[in-house]
């Protein structure tokens, strides 16, 4: 979950380095380093954000053009000075920078330790730099041998940047089950755990595919794999624009891409959904569109908020295609030994595309013949080339860490691969499915709608901010909502805060709720709606203070609610793209108010590339 920068060319190696490591801040934020050649290999870093780093190498000769940079978060040892990467050999003639985790980092140590090597930190990177530069001293290989001999031993996960003072002018890069790109522009070469870092320089990468190795030389790229394969480079052009990757004007990336839903939403269905004419099409489906169709069960597997987004899929295949459905935490399938049947259809929901829990989970399904589709975000990920088909969400960029346009748009893939199955099949009618394409067609204007309520937002959040605890209560279709609002309150303001469904209030969290607790009800006019109301008045009779998040126009349910924040009517199936926004909005304010960092809240980071 760490980021990686590297670059090799005429620039100023820091000035890149540093301007990549904070826009990969989101991936890790308990310390950065840097290394570069000038004047011999010389790392410096420092515990906390890029900025501290930046402030340390204030007044230092920093001209180099060749150097890489790492933003960590912490696996193995507590943030600090001396665990933050890079890390040094025993010699210091080699220096690494490292995302992913070394599994057999214990016992290699222990045999290091035997050899007469010592260790400045705590950290499973370490060993591995201090292994390899083992393996070329007693194989008297090269560097790059050093390094192909060395991935062949350990065991994990890992991304690799490899320095050496006797080569100065080369970067040797590595992957297996962490992100790594290779940005190619004239002259010169980048290196980054994503396109971010690169696009202001060059749109073309090469995606690194898991166990290969590149070796750039004096401005030459090679690549080849663990097995010592060359293998020629493909070099793919990125779609992403600079502006997309900056704040814009708002405060926060977070509230950027809040208020960006109603265009990541109709980007999402830009050239593939026209209602007047009926036509939806996914063309990362087409092939396998029948395997859908003729699906006896569908498994969801995901974590976090595209889980909540799978959720609210097996409502909908559910019902409109007829299909059975689970949804799997992917952490807890990976680790099951679960009953999958050839010819089941297991769909793979990731933002980053590199989630290591669902890359794991998709193997263990693949090899027991399962068809697998992808819903992700970032073009070029592993979850896309792991799996048979899919669809891109194309929402852009999400840098906050709190996920909020990715779940909108991974709601909406999913709504649309719903309904090209269930037509198909004609498990449901030409007038729900017409209906169904125009409604998608007009949520992007009423998630507008509810953005304008921003201001009035602001004003629950103030009142609410020193709360300690939340409930979050939603039936149906909402349900999932209430999970994704509970969710989101909890991982940037740090409020306890749970999602339920409301029908299970009586079964346990009825017992919480007294004049503190907070409690937010989905309750949209539905077909849930009457029991909802019950389920508001049994709060009220124990004097919990409701906010509700209510239909326009429902003059019955502010009655009950201390306050209300109105969506506009949509079919109760497309709900939660809208219920959502109000939540997502509450969330950030509150963190805000409560003075938390919103981008990147503590021990969180984007992409969970490791266990």
């Amino acid at each position: 979950m760490c980021g990686i920068v590297a670059y090799l060319g005429p620039r100023q190696a820091q000035e890149v380095i540093i301007k990549g490591l904070k826009r990969l801040e989101y991936r890790g934020y308990d310390s950065a380093g840097i290394a570069l050649m000038n004047g011999g290999l010389n790392v410096y870093k420092k515990k906390g954000k890029v900025s501290e780093l930046e402030s340390t190498l204030k007044g230092l000769n920093l001209e180099s053009h060749i150097g890489m940079g790492h933003t960590r978060w912490a696996t193995h040892g507590e943030p600090n000075d001396g665990n933050a990467h890079p890390h040094y050999s025993a010699t210091k003639k080699l220096a690494i920078i490292h995302n992913g985790i070394i599994e057999n980092y214990s016992a290699l140590k222990q045999d290091l330790i035997s050899k007469g090597h010592s260790f400045q930190s705590d950290t499973d990177t370490e060993v591995f730099i201090h292994f390899i530069e083992d393996i070329k001293e007693k194989e008297q290989c090269a560097l790059e041998e050093a390094v192909r001999l060395a991935l062949t031993k350990v065991v994990g996960a890992y991304a690799i940047v490899v320095m050496s003072l006797e080569e100065p002018n080369l970067l040797i890069a590595a992957r297996k089950g962490s992100p790594l790109v290779i940005g190619v522009g004239k002259d010169e070469f980048f290196m980054a755990s994503d396109a971010t870092p690169i696009i202001e320089y060059t749109n073309e990468v090469i995606y690194l595919n898991d166990q290969e190795i590149a070796v750039i030389r004096d401005n030459k790229l090679s690549i080849k794999d663990t097995s010592n394969l060359p293998l020629t480079p493909y070099v793919q052009i990125v779609d992403m624009e600079l502006e997309a990757i900056e704040k814009g004007g708002y405060e926060h990336f977070m509230l950027k891409e809040i208020f960006e839903q109603p265009r990541s939403i109709m980007d999402c269905m830009r050239g593939r959904l026209d209602s007047a004419s009926g036509r939806l099409v996914l063309g990362g489906l087409r092939d396998y569109v029948n395997a859908l169709v003729n699906a006896d069960r569908i498994v969801i597997i995901a974590c976090g908020t595209s889980w909540h987004a799978g959720l609210v899929a097996e409502y909908f295949f559910e019902e409109t295609c007829r299909i059975p459905v689970e949804v799997e935490y992917a952490s807890e399938f990976r680790y099951r030994n679960p009953v999958i049947h050839e010819g089941d259809v297991v769909i793979a929901i990731s933002q980053s595309g590199e989630t290591a829990d669902t890359l794991a989970a998709i193997e263990l399904a693949k090899s027991k013949g399962a068809i697998i589709f992808g819903v992700c975000n970032v073009v070029g990920s592993s979850i896309p080339r792991a799996t048979h088909a899919g669809a891109y969400t194309h929402a852009g960029p999400e840098i906050g860490v709190a996920s909020t346009k990715a779940f909108t748009a991974q709601l909406t893939v999913l709504y649309m691969i719903a309904l090209i199955v269930a037509h198909k099949k004609g498990s449901i009618s030409e007038q729900n499915y017409r209906e169904l394409l125009v409604e998608l067609e007009n949520i992007p204007g009423k998630v507008e709608t509810v953005l304008a309520h921003d201001p009035q937002i602001l004003q629950i959040a103030e009142t609410f901010k020193d709360s300690t605890n939340f409930l979050y209560l939603g039936r149906g279709y909402n349900f999932p909502v209430a999970l994704e609002g509970a969710l989101k309150l909890k991982e940037i303001s740090y409020i306890h805060a749970e999602g339920y469904p409301a029908a299970e209030m009586k079964h346990g969290p009825i017992a919480l709720i007294d004049e503190e607790m907070p409690v937010v009800f989905i309750a949209t006019k539905d077909s849930s709606y009457e029991k909802i109301i019950s389920n508001i008045q049994e709060v009220k009779a124990r004097k919990g203070k409701v906010i509700s998040v209510i239909t326009e126009g429902d003059t019955h349910i502010p009655k009950m609610s201390e306050y209300v924040i109105e969506i506009p009517a949509t079919l109760e199936p497309l709900t939660p793209l809208i219920s959502v926004i109000p939540l997502q909005l509450l969330s950030y304010h509150m963190a805000v108010l409560r003075g938390c960092n919103v981008d990147q809240p503590r021990n969180l980071a984007k992409s969970v590339t490791v266990e």
